[in-house]
């Protein structure tokens, strides 16, 4: 049995928002929740491949510490990178 996109982007939804740290969560979250709807099957699996590589390591590229290798150069990094949280007013 395969799994459907909308299961999928939920999955996904969800490991987004449990990365680890606060920070984390709120940002690849937050960025889940803005571009996962419009993510095509490629574009979940480049997202999903992103969502395995360490949290400290993402978070150097997104401050812009270290560049990311060539495999991680793509469209969702530079989605991803381009990203501005904005915190939601309650």
């Amino acid at each position: 049995m395969t799994e459907t996109i909308e299961n999928r982007r939920k999955r996904l939804r969800f490991r987004s928002w449990h990365r680890g740290t606060q920070e984390m969560d709120l940002l690849i979250g937050s960025f889940a929740d803005s571009h996962l709807g419009g993510f095509d099957s490629q574009q979940l699996s480049r997202f999903e491949a992103l969502l395995d590589v360490p949290e400290p390591v993402v978070y150097d590229w997104i401050l812009g510490r270290t560049q990311p290798p060539a495999e991680f150069d793509h469209d969702v990094l530079r989605l991803l990178l381009d990203f501005e949280y904005k915190p939601v007013k309650r």
